[in-house]
Order: structure tokens, then C-alpha cells, then sequence
């Protein structure tokens, strides 16, 4: 068995490494994400690693999610989420 671990993500934005270590989880990969977007502060960049052996899996899903194939359409019917907001927008209140 391969203990190594690769990284698969680099970002400087600490909430697109965890949306990323998110979506590789979902997808039933075990991420780990480190770098300086750890901590109280969360300044720097991030980057996600996964085991060796999940490496092109990840890879194919990080490529997908870049290119937006996980990108929900404006018209997409979330479960849980209304299709209008409630009451008028116009009116504050």
C-alpha cells in the first residue's frame, strides 16, 4: 500500500480549498487540505493532498470543477431552496 500523500490543489483563497476538499469527499476521495489558510487568521495559500493511489481521480474532478461541469444553472431546482424569494423585493419589509 501507498502511505504517500499528492497534492491535487493550490489556492490562495482558504474557501475554495475547503469547497475543493469538499467536493473530493463527495466524491468519495479523502482530502486533506493544509497550508496557511489554517488557523485563526486563515492568510495564504491552501493546497489539498490526497492519497497516491486517488491521484487521477482527484485530478479528473479538480479539471471538472474548473471548468465549471459542477456549476449549478440558474434555472437548477435546489432541494430545500425556493424557487422565488418570499414576499416582494422591491418593498424592505
Amino acid at each position: 500500500m501507498d502511505d504517500r500523500l499528492v497534492r491535487v490543489f493550490a489556492s490562495g483563497d482558504s474557501v475554495a480549498g475547503e469547497m475543493m476538499r469538499g467536493r473530493l469527499e463527495a466524491e468519495g476521495i479523502t482530502a486533506m487540505l493544509k497550508g496557511e489558510g489554517e488557523g485563526p487568521y486563515r492568510a495564504g495559500p491552501v493546497y489539498v493532498w490526497v492519497p497516491a493511489e486517488d491521484e487521477a481521480s482527484a485530478r479528473e474532478i479538480v479539471a471538472a470543477v474548473r471548468s465549471g461541469a459542477y456549476a449549478l444553472d440558474d434555472d437548477a431546482d435546489v432541494e430545500g431552496v425556493p424557487d422565488e424569494p418570499a414576499g416582494d423585493a422591491s418593498s424592505p419589509g
